[in-house]
């Protein structure tokens, strides 16, 4: 957005795509107006704006404008409060001789969003939790956009290849707020819409993120949702299988499963130090392996390859081979680099994050790497290629 156009929006104190605040000591404030632009209940198709460093009236508050402020802003973008995960920009502008922070938030291709597990939206110039009808509408414009697979509808799915039982009483609680779920008139086609797991009533067709979160069975309808584990006894593929299995299923169970194989293999060695204390120590710390195998699930790509995540448990080392090369922002260059993300499945993501397998955005790789250094381990090493991403992960000396 030009200087111009962000004076004419500063200005306009009626205007329903603007938000002012003179500093950020109320955050939450600042990631409602975040989560109601994203949701751009009047359907302007255009972004919205938080200035801060303004007051209400429009006049300048002559707020110093860091780079701790600007950091502040831009993690509430991947904080995990807010999802899916919004479009947004954080900048320092000059506006009329004014120094502030802008942040432009840009329509979410997948409304409603929410912020703990509230939709706020824009009415006039106000915020305001969204009404049933209001969510029902947002659910709604989905329809007309470019929607990730993740999203998409499988129109062979109906709502009996759902499991309900896991729905209602293990993700919705995870995903929406007490308010919200103690809303007695929301059906249940429209608490599945809401989450993004169907298609708006009357159609109500399961999306890919339904089938991946709460499906039945998910690779009847997407063939390379699934883990194969391969124990090898050597270090070579050649080399004789002493273990192999297929994990498959809605994503906590798929997760859940996967971490009891990988502590069925881990080992212990003992040290016993010069005080004769012993000291256990796994040859592969279990946190490290769960970060990159959730990190394989969450990323690759369902769309175009049916191959399944691939990992291999040589005597020397694990590696993870992962259907689909980097994506968005993220290349082969700069490729597990600290703060380079970018999400090829956001819904997934999103529900992974309500379901407590994801803590923080964003930091999965960087958690992977402290915990194999802190164990002794060396750290990982990534071969990331345009179809195809390996993580090979040493045995601990």
């Amino acid at each position: 957005m030009d200087d111009e156009e962000l004076s004419g929006l500063l200005h306009d104190l009626e205007s329903d795509r603007v938000e002012r605040k003179e500093n950020v000591s109320h955050r939450d404030r600042i990631r409602e107006a975040i989560c109601a632009f994203a949701n751009d209940m009047p359907n302007h198709n255009l972004p919205g704006v938080v200035f801060v460093g303004v007051g209400d009236n429009g006049e300048c508050a002559n707020l110093e404008i860091t780079d701790q402020l600007l950091l502040t802003l831009s993690h509430m973008r991947s904080d995990g409060n807010i999802l899916p995960l919004p479009a947004m920009a954080v900048q320092k502008r000059t506006v009329d001789g004014c120094d502030m922070a802008v942040v432009i938030v840009h329509p979410s291709d997948a409304p409603p969003v929410r912020f703990k597990g509230q939709v706020w939206i824009r009415v006039g110039p106000r915020r305001a939790i969204a009404t049933v009808e209001e969510e029902r509408r947002l659910a709604e414009k989905r329809r007309f956009r470019d929607l990730p697979f993740d999203l998409r509808p499988f129109p062979s799915a109906t709502l009996d290849d759902l499991d309900m039982e896991l729905f209602f009483h293990t993700y919705l609680p995870s995903e929406q707020s007490i308010d919200v779920l103690d809303e007695n008139s929301r059906s249940a086609d429209d608490q599945l819409a809401s989450v993004r797991f169907t298609t708006p009533p009357p159609e109500s067709k399961p999306t890919a993120l339904a089938l991946m979160v709460v499906g039945r069975r998910p690779r009847d309808f997407i063939p390379g949702y699934y883990v194969q584990f391969l124990r090898i006894g050597g270090t070579e593929l050649t080399d004789p299988i002493t273990d192999q299995k297929e994990v498959d299923g809605p994503v906590s169970a798929l997760l859940r499963r996967l971490e009891e194989i990988f502590l069925a293999h881990i080992s212990e060695s003992s040290n016993i130090t010069s005080r004769d204390v012993e000291i256990n120590k796994p040859d592969y710390p279990i946190v490290a392996l769960q970060q990159l195998a959730r990190n394989a699930v969450m990323h690759r790509e369902y769309e175009v390859s049916h191959a399944p995540v691939r990992i291999y448990w040589f005597a020397d080392r694990i590696e993870i081979h992962n259907p689909g090369g980097p994506y968005g922002q993220v290349n082969k260059r700069n490729f597990g680099e600290p703060g380079r993300t970018d999400y090829r499945n956001p819904n997934l993501a999103s529900a992974m994050k309500s379901l407590g397998y994801v803590q923080k955005f964003g930091v999965g790789i960087q958690l992977a790497r402290q915990e194999l250094e802190k164990n002794g381990n060396p750290l990982p090493e990534f071969r990331a290629e345009d179809t195809h991403v390996c993580v090979i992960i040493r045995r601990r000396p």
